[in-house]
């Protein structure tokens, strides 16, 4: 699985609304800076000063503020004395030098842009600044807005908030198959044979959704097998998980000393790791159902 498909099988992520993912730090959109190929992120520092413009997004108002760059040299030039220039020669100015600009927020958006004047307010709570390269600017957030920047496949997996996010995780030791009778007549003091253990590598469910085993990461799927783990908890982070699917490693040999035996997400018993005959067992300690 790849980093996008793992984030989306996590409900926090696929359920999360259009605003709560552009809020997100991890926010990040792919876009084009004229010929270059640039991110697209909330800036860190909202500015003090803007050019503010009143513009349409396919005939919604939106106020569009573009703080000082030196990308703009022209109106970075005039910048200290902007308000003493005429309203057509400061739109003209932006329409010369910000067409990148203006093209990026177009293309983000989906939307054609079209300069009104300039705005008789500046920017409020309402106004999402993003920075690109040496360009910071303001756009009015609006449902249209959000639905076009905040989506699932811009939250960079990469970084650290994302990365650092825990995860329940289950070390699995062994699976096998036992009829409904055989289950039902599990007592306190019984031993199953655990034949994987020492030889078969431990695999890792995650969060009841991912299967982690030598191989990577697959989606987990509940065949009906019961399953001994560990009885201890444990967490594994989203970073990690990400990087068990690029570069699938083995799990080291696990031999815990409590154990649980689980069927559909319920703990059926609970017991230690012990030898039987030379093998390793589950010598049942308790039976469920158990929290």
């Amino acid at each position: 699985m790849k980093p996008l498909e793992i984030l989306s099988a996590l409900p926090k992520w696929a359920n999360a609304a259009p605003e709560s993912l552009l809020d997100s730090p991890a926010w990040a959109m792919p876009c084009r800076l004229g010929d270059a190929s640039a991110t697209l992120r909330a800036a860190e520092v909202r500015p003090g000063e803007s050019l503010d413009l009143a513009v349409l997004l396919d005939g919604e108002r939106h106020l569009l503020s573009i703080a000082d760059s030196p990308r703009f040299a022209d109106l970075h030039a005039l910048w200290a004395t902007r308000a003493e220039v005429p309203e057509p020669i400061l739109l003209a100015l932006v329409e010369k030098e910000c067409g990148v600009l203006l093209q990026l927020v177009e293309n983000a958006v989906r939307r054609q842009l079209k300069v009104e004047g300039l705005a008789s307010e500046g920017p409020d709570e309402r106004t999402f600044f993003m920075q690109v390269e040496d360009v910071v600017f303001g756009l009015t957030r609006s449902p249209v807005v959000e639905a076009a920047l905040g989506q699932l496949r811009f939250v960079d997996t990469t970084h650290q908030s994302v990365r650092e996010e825990p995860l329940p995780c289950e070390t699995e030791v062994a699976s096998f198959v036992l009829s409904a009778a055989d289950i039902a007549s599990i007592a306190v003091g019984d031993a199953l044979l655990l034949p994987e253990v020492g030889t078969v590598p431990p695999r890792l469910v995650v969060d009841g959704r991912f299967l982690v085993d030598e191989n990577g990461v697959a989606p987990f799927s509940d065949d009906g097998r019961l399953r001994v783990v560990d009885a201890a908890p444990r967490t594994i982070s989203l970073g990690e998980l990400f990087d068990r699917a690029e570069s699938p490693v083995e799990e080291a040999d696990a031999k815990p000393s409590q154990l649980r035996l689980v069927s559909s997400g319920k703990t059926l018993a609970e017991g230690s790791l012990d030898k039987l005959a030379g093998q390793s067992a589950f010598v049942v300690e308790a039976v469920g159902p158990l929290p």
